[in-house]
């Protein structure tokens, strides 16, 4: 019985997890580290005649305190005063929902039934543990979760991580730790610290990209991409940080320097230490699908935000492909074509000069000897710079002149070449043709280096060259005929004028038409040692590339006591000499496995589809399971995650669609990111030379010296601003910033639950305003939010006993309820139905506030109206819930009962507007409850002194109702008493 079970759980130790039961008393705002809490009192009302089961409580009780430390006894012997029992409440709970597997989602589930499929963004587990701006998301989901079970759906909600990656790896090399152990490590934290907010997540679904059963199938797919193609290998230009001796991706590059330790970087193409041949990179063919990832998310219940930067990933454009002949000393051409990308042909005759990116693969064979030097100078330079730094358009444009110069196949002029660094090599061809009069950047640097503007696009017939000003827009074409080439656009509009030279060109042999994407291949390899390794060998003999069998997956790492990078640029694998000799499976030839690894985007491209089927060992995914449980219905993440992840997951789920692995074209049906929860408002002040406080509107002009953070409670408002409480007239700078170490603004998750309980947290990060904004943590919020659950506690288990325990059961009655608390707890229903599916969390937690509040002003508290609210209540605070229903007197976890639904009839305003008519004319009306008798309308109307005087002293002839539309007197010269019939 689950009251026998709890209370034996009611007589356990508690368990040394300080993550589940660190609670010290409520009495500071200040969130500090702290020592175990007291075992979980054993109630002595519990017990029958003082025996459970044949065992005294006598005995119990002295087993129980002989096992408690010198703290802890004392604890035991004073318990601490809190606002509700949650440090009782929520561990056992937890304990009981772990113990019966609650939330477990069978692997064989009735397919009939509607399913509902919500998942986080796994988390990188880290060393720091969770912030509290982690749970904002994961109590969505648990609230979606928790609601659609009660609704009938079967629901998957599971939890993994996202293990592998530089950080355990960079950690390991500071420390001799291997990576292994200190992941291990983190997810045992991480795992307990959301097991002590009472996720409703199904462990028994868990993984881990850093497990082989787990990568076994990542390598499973690279091979599927491999032998379609999507897979190869090229010589590309890396981020090279000679300081780590190791290569950085994109996103560990921050201003050109190593985003740990903040070392230069460059960008080259590796060599292979011992033979100097370039280092060959492993890259996916992600622009294959570059259509089909741009068309299908129109289709895509995600933030607009979010597809938009998609689609500007993607970059998909239309124009031409235009070939410019480099010119020798003499002026003559020399067969060396420079091909340049453009979206505006019609401009043409506009361009004064060319742009090569520095690592563009014909500069060295164009850069004249006197501006060799000055050039690869520049090179050095410009490679130290990430694509970002590049193309900002906020920056100082820079470049230096090749010294050659290239004919406009357009008019047949010279005109220079120049080489710059907001031109990457990696989009379009490498190389621009610069119309300085039509492109901002190119206006800049045109300006800064005196090469000469020609404007060939005017708005509305106004003179081109009035313009002080690049026009980028599209118009009319001016100065564009040559007859030397036999090319006129001039009085050509923009559109029509592109049309021709891409016709004139495609038939001079001068270029041809061509859709382009800002998107590049993926580079998919990374030397490193912490990542899955690439199930790919060399044979010995030819080089020749041998794909692992897939029979032999997974290919493991091997054990690595030294994993430091090499310092040549070649993979720390390099170093498992046993394991990269190997013997090539089919053919029995010597062989060289690859010893780069895969990034650790890798690992969460499909992991969604792993846990439906997650201990399959067959298959990456049981096809049946897949049809049922895809897409995922719901997916909750940063923003930050709005490009690389979204977009690597659809790449990798169309090429799984296409080997018929998967039944949808999408893997995510509905995106929703929350917002950022940030540190606590900090107030700072300005001081002077003289250490002196000075406003802070007056700082720039006094010049201010130095800044100082006030505590808050030096602080006030005035008006619009906060200033000083001993000095009014110096006002303050308040800001709330992300929360990070470095600013010392991180509120830990646990010490909110030891202080408050974990339900008051949940209720909180729901309550702070709407989910997707970014929101402002303040340590008063939680305070209200906790005593709301306090007061739901005391109103319906009733206040405490003179020595703080609470009474067994509750203090609800079994009577009828009255139809005003039925009003009351249907329009809570609705409301709090409404918010849920809306996502508007905060509201519908306002919602249940107000329920209260008006329950605290009934006399009784029928159970059928109290019953209904704590299941509503229980997605929120589920905790508190389950121990209300278990007081109430039911035999199981509310956790799959179900759902409340609002009946409307109980939704209606109570009452209605009659309006009364004397002889046909309307004389007024009267408020009268919608099922009011004709009776007792009249009798309303008669005593309503603005009709009565209509009626006094006259002759009723007959009365016409109709029920909740009208009430219509007709008078005769009978005198009638007023009132009968």
């Amino acid at each position: 019985m689950l009251h026998t079970h709890l209370l034996i759980q009611l007589l356990q130790p508690p368990p040394t997890n300080r993550h589940a039961l660190s609670f010290p008393a409520f009495t500071s705002r200040k969130f500090t580290t702290t020592t175990p809490a007291a075992a979980v009192p054993i109630r002595k009302s519990c017990f029958r005649n003082g025996v459970l089961n044949g065992v005294s409580w006598r005995s119990i009780k002295s087993s129980a305190t002989k096992e408690l430390s010198e703290v802890e006894e004392q604890d035991f012997k004073e318990p601490m005063k809190r606002a509700y029992p949650f440090h009782e409440i929520e561990p056992r709970w937890q304990r009981f929902w772990e113990e019966n597997r609650t939330f477990r989602t069978p692997d064989d589930v009735d397919t009939s039934k509607p399913k509902f499929y919500v998942l986080d963004m796994f988390p990188y587990p880290s060393g720091a543990g969770l912030h509290v701006g982690h749970p904002l998301g994961y109590t969505a989901t648990d609230i979606l979760a928790r609601v659609k079970r009660m609704q009938g759906f079967n629901v998957l909600h599971p939890m993994g991580w996202d293990a592998f990656g530089l950080p355990a790896e960079q950690y390991a090399i500071e420390t001799g730790t291997h990576p292994k152990v200190t992941t291990m490590k983190n997810i045992a934290r991480f795992r307990s610290q959301l097991k002590s907010l009472g996720f409703s997540y199904d462990w028994e679904r868990e993984i881990s990209t850093t497990e082989p059963e787990y990568y076994k199938w990542t390598q499973w797919i690279f091979l599927q991409l491999l032998k379609r193609g999507l897979a190869y290998q090229a010589e590309v230009p890396v981020n090279w940080c000679p300081a780590l001796g190791t290569v950085l991706a994109n996103e560990e590059v921050v201003d050109g320097v190593s985003e740990r330790g903040g070392h230069p970087v460059i960008r080259k193409v590796l060599s292979l230490f011992i033979t100097e041949q370039p280092m060959r990179q492993w890259i996916l063919k992600i622009t294959a699908y570059a259509d089909r990832l741009l068309e299908d998310l129109d289709d895509l219940d995600w933030p607009e935000s979010v597809k938009e930067m998609q689609r500007n990933w993607i970059g998909r454009s239309e124009g031409a492909e235009l070939e410019f002949c480099v010119l020798n000393s003499d002026g003559q051409e020399r067969d060396i074509k420079i091909i340049v990308y453009t979206t505006r042909p019609d401009t043409i005759f506009g361009s004064t000069y060319l742009v090569l990116a520095p690592e563009h693969f014909l500069l060295s064979s164009i850069v004249t000897t006197v501006q060799s030097k000055y050039v690869e100078e520049y090179k050095e330079i410009a490679l130290r710079k990430s694509d970002l730094e590049r193309t900002e358009l906020q920056k100082e444009k820079t470049g230096v002149f090749s010294g050659s110069y290239a004919k406009n196949p357009a008019n047949g002029e010279a005109i220079p070449i120049w080489v710059a660094d907001y031109v990457l090599g990696s989009y379009g061809t490498g190389a621009i043709m610069a119309v300085p009069a039509h492109d901002t950047r190119d206006h800049e640097f045109a300006l800064k280096y005196d090469i000469p503007i020609c404007w060939v696009v005017t708005p509305n017939d106004i003179n081109g060259d009035d313009f002080e000003k690049a026009y980028p827009g599209e118009g009319l074409i001016i100065n564009s005929s040559s007859s030397t080439t036999s090319l006129d656009i001039n009085g050509l509009s923009s559109k029509v004028a592109a049309s021709k030279v891409i016709e004139w060109a495609e038939k001079t042999a001068h270029g041809k038409k061509k859709v382009n994407y800002k998107l590049r291949d993926w580079l998919f390899a990374r030397q490193r040692y912490w990542g899955e390794p690439i199930p790919v060998s060399f044979l010995d003999e030819s080089g020749e590339r041998v794909p692992l069998p897939e029979t032999e997956l997974p290919l493991t790492l091997p054990e690595l006591d030294d994993f430091t990078p090499t310092g040549t640029g070649e993979p720390p694998l390099s170093k498992a000499v046993s394991w990269v000799k190997t013997t090539d499976p089919l053919s029995g030839k010597p062989a060289r496995r690859e010893t780069s690894t895969m990034p650790q985007w890798a690992g969460s491209c499909w992991y969604y589809l792993r846990f439906m089927d997650p201990k399959n060992s067959e298959a990456l995914v049981d096809k049946k399971k897949e049809m049922y449980w895809s897409p995922v219905d719901v997916y909750v993440g940063g923003a930050e995650h709005a490009v690389l992840h979204l977009l690597y997951s659809r790449f990798w789920h169309k090429v799984l669609y296409d080997i018929g692995v998967v039944s949808t074209k999408e893997p995510f049906k509905c995106v929703i990111n929350q917002g950022i929860i940030l540190g606590e408002v900090q107030y700072m002040a300005f001081k002077d030379q003289d250490g002196s406080y000075i406003s802070a509107e007056a700082a720039a002009t006094l010049g201010a010296q130095a800044q100082e953070r006030i505590p808050e409670e030096k602080v006030t408002k005035s008006g619009e601003y906060f200033v000083l409480k001993e000095y009014p007239n110096i006002r303050l700078v308040a800001r709330a910033h992300k929360m990070s170490k470095s600013r010392g603004n991180v509120i830990n998750p646990d010490d909110v639950v030891s202080e408050y309980g974990a339900d008051s947290l949940r209720l909180y990060e729901m309550f702070m305003g709407p989910f997707r904004d970014s929101k402002v943590w303040n340590t008063s919020g939680i305070e209200g939010v906790h005593r709301f659950l306090a007061r739901t506690w005391r109103l319906i288990v009733g206040a405490p006993l003179p020595n703080g325990e609470y009474r067994d059961g509750t203090v609800v009655v079994d009577g009828d309820p009255t139809r005003d608390q039925l009003r009351s707890l249907h329009r809570c229903i609705n409301k709090v139905t409404e918010e849920i599916d809306g996502t508007r969390f905060n509201t519908g937690i306002s919602a249940m506030m107000e329920f209260i509040n008006a329950a605290y002003k009934w006399d009784k508290h029928p159970r059928s109206i109290i019953e209904s609210f704590v299941l509503l209540l229980s997605p929120y605070a589920p905790h508190m819930a389950e121990e209300l229903w278990f007081r109430l007197g039911h035999e199981s976890s509310l956790a799959h009962e179900i759902f409340p639904e609002a009946d409307l009839a109980y939704l209606k305003d109570p009452t209605i507007v009659l309006p009364v008519q004397i002889n046909g004319k309307m004389r007024g009306t009267i408020e009268v409850e919608e099922a009011c008798t004709e009776e007792n309308a009249f009798n309303l109307a008669s005593s309503d002194e603005r009709i009565s005087k209509f009626l006094d002293g006259k002759t009723i002839k007959k009365r016409i109702y109709v029920p909740g539309k009208i009430l219509n007197v007709i008078l005769d010269n009978k005198t009638v008493k007023v009132g009968s019939q």
